[in-house]
């Protein structure tokens, strides 16, 4: 989900990935309804704002969601820059189960604020009474690992998994926003592809992911484009043989990926490239 901000700014900057995130109602209700698990700020154009994440920005539609941000504004900027903050794995309590907030959070905040988890803070009592809930959804998912430590009683480490929105945008700006084959940086046509698609069982993780423009996507996926391990492209042959054309596309072959994530972790990873070697590429 996108808890998004009307311009083009981010909050909360001292939070890590994976960290926990609560949600509280305004006065005069002023309690804990629930969370997620931070994944990371960025910020986007309202429309790939919309196309990444949907209804998931809290809005029926793109419509609505355009003229609730530009009454927020009061500009007329048609496709504005917003503040997205990405979320993953909500949870949602019922009225009973409402958390009182931090004893001292002043009335006039409206951003935000963070809180460590330190013995008799406020941020230990939260963390401890929203552990049930976002413990039994763990558990649901498969997503509990082996502790980490003990500071806090209960040993748990929670591996919140990505979204296809989170995933995008991920994607987005861990390849610095280009494309990873030729470098395009008009963020309309690119995308994120998956290397081993989600329909066959590959996960939104980065490392299974590559940002293309939106044409080297479409050959990509079908089987017309793959790559090495060593992260040079190889265009496939039946192009020319089913299209008659193609001299754009056996430019890129052989060479290496322009774009790539600077943390290892986050590169293609070379099981994900073995896969479509083996099962999608056309040779």
């Amino acid at each position: 989900m996108n808890f998004w901000r009307p311009r083009a700014t981010t909050q909360f900057k001292i939070l890590e990935a994976s960290e926990l995130f609560l949600f509280k109602s305004k006065y005069p209700e002023n309690k804990i309804v629930g969370g997620a698990f931070f994944v990371r700020h960025s910020t986007l154009p309202l429309d790939l704002a919309w196309k990444a994440f949907g209804e998931a920005n809290g809005m029926p539609s793109l419509t609505l969601f355009r003229q609730k941000i530009g009454n927020l504004r009061r500009d007329q900027e048609f496709n504005p820059i917003i503040g997205c903050t990405i979320l993953t794995q909500p949870f949602y309590l019922e009225e009973a189960m409402y958390i009182d907030p931090p004893r001292d959070w002043p009335s006039n905040i409206v951003t935000g604020k963070s809180f460590e988890i330190l013995p008799g803070s406020e941020g230990l009592r939260l963390f401890e009474q929203a552990q049930p809930f976002f413990s039994q959804m763990a558990q649901s998912d498969h997503e509990l690992s082996e502790p980490v430590g003990g500071r806090f009683g209960k040993d748990l480490t929670i591996r919140p998994r990505l979204g296809q929105g989170g995933f995008r945008i991920m994607v987005l700006d861990e390849y610095s926003r280009r494309c990873a084959i030729t470098g395009e940086k008009m963020l309309p046509v690119l995308e994120a592809a998956h290397i081993q698609p989600y329909s066959e069982n590959g996960p939104h993780k980065v490392s299974n992911g590559i940002l293309m423009r939106s044409d080297l996507h479409t050959l990509f996926d079908n089987g017309y484009l793959t790559l090495t391990k060593e992260f040079h492209v190889e265009v496939s042959r039946r192009i020319r043989e089913e299209f008659s054309n193609g001299r754009e596309y056996y430019a890129l072959h052989g060479k290496k990926l322009v774009s790539i994530p600077d943390q290892v972790s986050n590169r293609p990873d070379p099981l994900f490239l073995e896969w479509h070697q083996n099962n999608c590429y056309r040779g």
